[in-house]
């Protein structure tokens, strides 16, 4: 490639960040849930299921680091990708190139929709390979295995906006160091305990967070 990715060492795990670089992927935690970011990249907490199993087994071609070239299109796999400026650095599941035009490109286990969380990661990736190439990035790619199919994800001025917030969001709660509150399901009348919301039942750290649990302690505390 001629835009200055090092093809020689695309998998390589060193940054020039230190360890003071917030990994790109948490953010996709941080927009599904707060206190999921917090348990994974504050404490370290992590917990399979099944839905995290099959992500890991989805990702293996993407993760293998191999590099292929097809007609004028060339394909890094698990690239490492950083930003200074916003203290960022990961892996790019995939970065595309041709004719010196980068393309970003992630892949996710379930259906094609709208999930901000992956939208915002994979806008990180595209801030990263900015700085680092000097060129400006205009959309990715999210493949969705559950669909089958590439969803082009233009990065927009509102994304972008949204996405540099949350990087913000991110680096403060870690500067707080207090763990942030669960997500809040439906209150039912005359039951002691919320209902699951939504996001907290396919979550594997559920039975760590036990949402419904520190709510109903909190609310008790209260009266």
């Amino acid at each position: 490639m001629d835009d200055g990715i090092d093809t020689e060492n695309v998998t390589g795990e060193e940054d020039e960040l230190g360890t003071d670089a917030l990994s790109i992927s948490y953010l996709n935690a941080l927009e599904y849930c707060p206190r999921r970011f917090y348990y994974e990249c504050a404490l370290g907490e992590f917990i399979d299921n099944a839905h995290v199993v099959e992500g890991n087994m989805r990702h293996a071609r993407s993760d293998s680091g191999i590099s292929t070239s097809s007609g004028d299109i060339t394909t890094l796999r698990r690239v490492w990708i950083w930003s200074d400026r916003l203290r960022l650095s990961g892996f790019a599941d995939v970065v595309e190139e041709q004719a010196g035009h980068l393309t970003p490109i992630e892949y996710k286990k379930g259906k094609m929709g709208e999930w901000l969380n992956d939208h915002v990661q994979l806008c990180a990736q595209a801030f990263c390979l900015e700085e680092m190439l000097g060129q400006r990035i205009s959309y990715g790619y999210i493949f969705y295995f559950g669909s089958a199919r590439r969803e082009e994800v233009p990065f927009t001025e509102d994304l972008r906006r949204h996405t540099e917030e949350s990087i913000r969001l991110a680096l403060r709660l870690l500067a707080e160091g207090k763990l942030p509150p669960p997500l809040v399901g439906k209150r039912i009348k005359g039951k002691t305990l919320h209902t699951l919301h939504p996001k907290c039942k396919d979550c594997s750290l559920e039975p760590l967070c036990l949402p419904r649990e520190v709510l109903a302690l909190e609310n008790n505390a209260a009266l």
